[in-house]
């Protein structure tokens, strides 16, 4: 296991991608999503998944360079055919578009087909608090939660995020999955060798198990029960038939070496510009009231403090950008065969640099 620096790590990431044959604009934005959820905790959607973005680039799965297709439907409908590209830069520019015309109508709506997977939907939540706008995303997944009362994957995972500016750098940040957790983590965790808790997911025969590869063959389980289950469908009615894009059992998995041609993921954003509501100042202090008043209600014995969605982040992120980030043994090699392949210097641990 090493420590390395977030300068470091996205200026690889970046340079790698490059290397592979993604333009410059491309890969800063990927990169700079993937090294974000590394300083943000959600290390099971950051640079772990580098690997696998560029073998698909490789074998032409995904598009490396996309020619991206976003049309004004209306001026508060924008729908984009991502031409099988990474996620991360479909989403990118449908946001920095979205935004635009929210900025005009008071309200987009986004419904992109054709992508990928998007790293974690909090990016694009915090792209749009930084303009001031409060954003609704969604995406789907290749199968991971059987719907309630089944044993075989059908739904994605089916992530939920929301996003609300605060007038400071912490937004209100609300990013959950479907699931009971993200799949990407027992991802991670079969990489890593690693068993999962209890509860997490079943078996091929609908058995409670620990086994993260069994897992895997298998399905996570649904957050909160039928309620979960019943979350996942609207996703996928928003993310996969209203956009156009692959649902249920027909969205591939790029970790599937079994499977061919491309994912098909569907994204759907709702973008809210919070001056057409009500005056911005007003909205921050009727939200600072709101959440003041929250970390206010006396606490439940062993608790310390009450912590509202996005602060954690935060704490994370300042944390690691001083502290730097780890990466597990396991991650760590695959970059490095990795560098090795393409020629791309891997940076040296932080402990190393100080020497």
């Amino acid at each position: 296991m090493g420590t390395y620096s977030e300068v470091n790590l996205k200026s690889f990431c970046e340079d790698l991608l490059v290397r592979v044959g993604m333009n410059q604009e491309n890969a800063s934005v990927a990169a700079d999503s993937l090294v974000k959820a590394n300083l943000e905790g959600v290390d099971s959607h950051g640079i772990s998944r580098l690997p696998i973005y560029v073998k698909r680039f490789k074998d032409q799965r995904i598009n490396v360079n996309p020619e991206i297709k976003l049309t004004e439907q209306t001026p508060s409908v924008l729908l984009v055919d991502g031409d099988n590209g990474l996620g991360h830069v479909v989403s990118y520019q449908a946001i920095q578009k979205g935004t635009e015309m929210a900025k005009q109508s008071g309200i987009t709506a986004i419904a992109i087909k054709n992508s990928n997977h998007f790293g974690t939907a909090s990016y694009f939540c915090q792209l749009a608090c930084e303009q001031n706008l409060a954003c609704i995303g969604f995406t789907n997944s290749p199968p991971g939660i059987a719907p309630w009362g089944g044993k075989n994957a059908f739904f994605g995972t089916n992530p939920i995020a929301f996003g609300f500016p605060t007038g400071n750098d912490q937004p209100v940040i609300i990013d959950l999955s479907t699931s009971i957790v993200a799949r990407g983590k027992i991802i991670l965790a079969a990489k890593q060798g690693n068993s999962i808790p209890d509860g997490w997911a079943i078996d091929e025969d609908g058995l409670p198990t620990n086994d993260a590869e069994a897992a895997l063959r298998g399905s996570v389980l649904p957050l909160g029960g039928a309620k979960g289950s019943a979350l996942a469908l609207a996703v996928e009615i928003l993310t996969g038939i209203l956009t156009g894009a692959a649902f249920g059992p027909y969205v591939k998995n790029i970790y599937n070496e079994a499977e061919t041609g491309s994912a098909n993921v569907g994204h759907f954003f709702l973008l809210l510009d919070i001056e057409k509501f009500m005056h911005l100042s007003t909205f921050f202090e009727s939200l600072e009231h709101l959440l003041t008043e929250m970390k206010e209600v006396p606490k439940a014995p062993g608790t310390n403090e009450i912590r509202y969605p996005g602060e954690r982040r935060k704490r994370d992120r300042e944390q690691r950008q001083l502290a730097g980030i780890d990466l597990s043994s396991s991650v760590e090699e695959e970059l490095i065969r990795l560098a090795e392949e393409y020629r791309v210097p891997f940076p040296e641990t932080l402990s190393l640099e100080k020497i």
